[in-house]
């Protein structure tokens, strides 16, 4: 094998290779996936963490809060609960409109299929790997096991700068023909956004997809896509296929799995139904290319660049819809990998709301009021709910030990109404019925103060290396 100037293998010798090649580094491609957002439209760009408004703007409501906290700490203590009373009441009664909205099953589009195989559009699968050399065997056969036609795929395997462990690896594997694998110039941010810019550059296809490693996507997903957007028409920019946590074995596997069943087989598919703006999950999103083009493709300084995208698409007037067919993922295994990965959503998910609301009236008109108490009431709900659930647990299990700790019975009655809510949309929601779901829903009171210890990473990292990648370690499927 012979090696290019950046420490990667053009090419590969064996025949496994065959129908995988390696173009060579475009720096200057490379240096539009980075900057391409922040010099089209610098607004909408986490590139800046706060703007010179907003830091203004959170420097008088500090100082209101401490004047008031100083002179009349009881007259603050009240608003601030009346206020959060009134919040996480909304937030509740919301969840379970779109819960209720998002019961109703996804009904695919009964359209013709094309009866030649050269009918169907080019699709272009944008596969991001980093040091994924033991998945590349599994991400090679899920590719192969698609229903698709294999001349109309157009597969680009992206990995970065001098990871020649999954270069190896993926060469070793069959691929459908002209699949490319492309090396990401060095460069900064060395994020998954990035690299999904650099392959969008290259891509040929009229749709485009978003695969993780470990993604196991279910064969008929990319043609049920395809249906969707032909009904949908020209203001469909992107389908959602729902994510399943498979193989969870352990207890946060299992609460990360039982949350992903919430999640994309019910809200997702209500805000969906609703005409509701919907942040993105991070894989298996199907988009128009057109579409995802005009919108200026990711934000490279954004790690949830997925929630920052589907929101981006609702600014520009475009609709995002759900399939039904879905992606296997292995859900993480361990407390500290959950907290990693758990850390980087709710950092990029505080960049995502920062870059929206630097703004406010802009994002109103453009979201419409509607759409914007929307993203309010589950992008700014994750993040409040992030800080409060631990604070709140420890407060609920000092009052039953120090009467001086005792709670308003408004916030126990909304505590006990949140977690039984919670507890019977787990039970409800679509997967396997039995005893280990009981026990789990039993315990999601445990799981959720979990999320204020992964907010208290996530806002130290935004302060000390907002743009930093956390990488979740992939492991395989079974």
């Amino acid at each position: 094998m012979a090696a290019d100037g950046d420490g990667i293998f053009e090419r590969a010798d064996s025949p496994a290779a065959a129908g995988l090649s390696t173009p060579q580094p475009d720096r200057r491609a490379a240096h539009a996936a980075a900057f391409g957002l922040l010099l089209r439209e610098p607004g909408k760009s986490a590139a800046q963490t706060l703007s010179a408004g907003q830091r203004e703007a959170f420097g008088r409501l500090f100082a209101l809060v401490g004047t008031t906290g100083l002179a009349a700490p009881e007259l603050l203590a009240g608003l601030a609960g009346l206020a959060g009373a009134f919040y996480f009441s909304a937030v509740l009664l919301f969840r379970i409109l779109l819960y209720a909205a998002g019961r109703r099953p996804v009904t695919e589009p009964t359209t013709q299929p094309p009866e030649a195989e050269d009918g169907w559009p080019v699709y272009t699968l944008l596969i991001a790997l980093k040091d994924e050399a033991d998945t590349a065997p599994q991400l090679a056969a899920a590719v192969r096991a698609l229903d698709y036609p294999a001349r109309r795929l157009d597969v680009k395997l992206l990995i970065e700068t001098g990871d020649t462990a999954t270069a190896f690896a993926l060469q070793r594997e069959r691929w459908p023909e002209r699949t490319e694998l492309l090396v990401v110039p060095p460069g900064l941010p060395r994020t998954k956004p990035r690299a999904l810019n650099y392959g969008l550059a290259r891509a040929r296809g009229e749709f485009v997809v978003v695969y993780d490693a470990e993604d196991r996507p279910a064969p008929d997903q990319l043609k049920a896509a395809v249906r969707a957007f032909g009904a949908g028409g020209e203001g469909l920019a992107c389908v959602q296929a729902p994510l399943v946590g498979e193989g969870a074995q352990g207890w946060i596997a299992g609460q990360w799995a039982l949350e992903y069943a919430v999640q994309f087989r019910r809200l997702l598919p209500g805000q969906a139904r609703l005409g509701l703006p919907i942040a993105l999950g991070g894989t298996s999103n199907h988009f128009r290319r057109s579409a995802l083009q005009k919108a200026g493709g990711w934000d490279a300084w954004n790690v949830t660049e997925d929630a920052d995208l589907g929101l981006r698409l609702a600014r520009a007037g475009q609709r995002v819809g759900v399939i039904a067919p879905p992606t296997l993922e292995a859900p993480p295994d361990t407390l500290r990998v959950w907290l990693s990965q758990r850390s980087r959503w709710l950092k990029g998910f505080v960049q995502t709301w920062l870059v929206v609301m630097r703004r406010p009236s802009s994002a109103v008109r453009e979201l419409g009021l509607g759409g914007f108490l929307s993203m309010q009431l589950t992008l700014g709900a994750a993040i409040l709910s992030a800080l409060v659930h631990g604070p709140w647990a420890l407060w609920l299990a000092l009052s039953f030990a120090l009467p001086a700790m005792s709670v308003a019975p408004l916030f126990l009655m909304l505590a006990a109404l949140s977690y039984a809510a919670g507890m019977v949309m787990a039970l409800a929601a679509p997967g396997t019925k039995d005893g280990r779901r009981v026990w789990l829903a039993a315990t999601l009171p445990l799981y959720w103060p979990l999320q204020s210890i992964a907010m208290v990473r996530a806002l130290y990292g935004l302060a000390a290396c907002p743009h930093f990648w956390a990488k979740t370690p992939h492991k395989l499927a079974g």
